[in-house]
């Protein structure tokens, strides 16, 4: 066995000893889900569609499309010059006008045939105008007349109005993803706003009262490091944030906090296993709340919860350990986030590996791997409650029951922000 391997397996044991001793419990029938399957039901959870609002265009990067982007104009919506040179009327050599026409301004005065004018990129073309010649390819001659240095064909470099689209043609349909050059086209085309789905609201509940903010762990208590990681992981996943609560192990706190959310998304960090102060579940079943995903067979993150809270309110609750919690992201939040914000699902791929993978015995395990020549490299420190491996992680793995073999295809559900660089020292 590799020394990798060795390092994988000493992750596995230690970390996942009394879990897997606890298996024959958290297994029986009707209880933990298979893995697709709760990432299914996070995709179908939302009932109905939120309404689409319309967003100024420097507001709208990352959200998608609710109704098709259609040309409120002609592009361009005049003729224009393509180059820098003379704008031409008939064959040459031309007598040049002393004017010359820019940009922006209003439109040029016709030219006859025998004229030329100087012409800028994007400027006017004058009327009965029949061609562009580039500034490389005319010279004057001493009675400042215009000759061509090579033949000028009819329209050449000239952008005719309407050559990209007409006024009322479909440019994007609903669905379309608004990045940079889909904010460019959308002004282009005449837009102030757009038309989109709304970005989903998240809010955060850090539970645990042996969480610090700050310092070293002492006496007991530890660094919380959901706290920081959680947020901008659901912004990247495309969530508006609006509040970060710490409640501590408080039943009450999270009861109000319940009650009182405005999020379309609530995510809590631990308290979803039965131990003493593990106050989720009690208080889903005291606000009535439906249960849709109770458990996951996957590793880490098995305790993971879907919930509907209200007709358009959901929660995930995650184990309270990071890797676990990551888990919990990708396996659950995301499908989810991913249709509120009425994004395509991605096209699964997969990679072959390059090492061996260890399996948990029954249940899909998610690891973190770095990607080299287009193989799935599993990377070292992946017991649930590390942060090492996923730190210069490129993507997830998903090891089916019983793990990968060297050169065995494996689902990767990558992540936004690879690092591949600083993961060399790790593989």
């Amino acid at each position: 066995m590799t020394a990798h391997g060795q390092y994988e397996d000493v992750d596995l044991d230690v970390e996942e000893a009394l879990a897997l001793v606890k298996d024959r419990d958290a297994h029986r029938p009707g209880e933990a889900t298979p893995w697709p399957q709760a990432r299914a039901t996070a995709a179908r959870a939302l009932r109905a569609p939120a309404a689409p609002v319309s967003v100024p265009l420097d507001a709208a990067l990352g959200l998608v499309l609710a109704a098709p982007l259609t040309a409120l104009t002609d592009l361009p919506s005049f003729d224009t010059s393509a180059m820098d040179g003379w704008a031409v009327a008939g064959p040459g050599p031309w007598h040049v006008r002393p004017e010359g026409v820019l940009a922006g301004h209003a439109e040029p005065a016709p030219l006859t045939d025998g004229e030329a004018v100087r012409i800028a990129t994007g400027a006017r073309i004058p009327q009965d105008a029949t061609a562009v010649l580039r500034s490389e390819h005319g010279r004057t001659d001493d009675k400042d007349r215009l000759h061509a240095t090579r033949d000028v064909v009819h329209g050449q470099d000239i952008r005719p109005r309407g050559q990209e689209c007409r006024s009322g043609d479909a440019l994007l349909p609903p669905g379309t993803l608004v990045t940079p050059p889909v904010l460019g086209l959308a002004a282009a085309a005449g837009y102030d706003t757009v038309s989109a789905v709304p970005r989903p609201r998240a809010e955060v509940l850090v539970l645990g009262d042996e969480l610090l903010t700050e310092g070293l762990p002492h006496e007991g208590l530890i660094r919380d490091a959901l706290g920081p990681m959680l947020p901008p992981w659901l912004r990247a996943l495309g969530a508006d944030v609006i509040a970060v609560r710490r409640l501590g192990d408080d039943a009450e706190a999270l009861h109000k906090a319940l009650q009182h959310s405005e999020a379309d998304l609530i995510v809590t960090t631990g308290g979803t296993a039965a131990g003493p102060v593990d106050h989720v579940h009690p208080t889903l079943r005291r606000i009535g709340a439906q249960l849709l995903v109770n458990g996951v067979k996957v590793r880490p993150g098995h305790p993971m919860l879907l919930a509907r809270t209200r007709e358009n309110q959901h929660l995930v609750g995650l184990p309270g350990n990071p890797l676990a919690a990551v888990s919990g992201l990708l396996t659950l939040a995301e499908p989810l986030l991913r249709t509120l914000a009425g994004r395509p699902a991605p096209e699964p791929y997969t990679l072959p590996l390059r090492d061996e993978a260890h399996g948990h015995p029954y249940d899909t395990r998610l690891i973190p791997v770095v990607l080299r020549e287009e193989r799935a490299v599993p990377l070292h420190y992946n017991g649930p409650a590390m942060l090492r491996g996923i730190a210069v992680a490129d993507a997830l793995a998903v090891v089916p029951p019983g793990g990968g073999r060297p050169g065995q295809e494996l689902e990767i559900l990558e992540l936004p922000w690879a690092t591949a660089d600083m993961a060399a020292g790790l593989v």
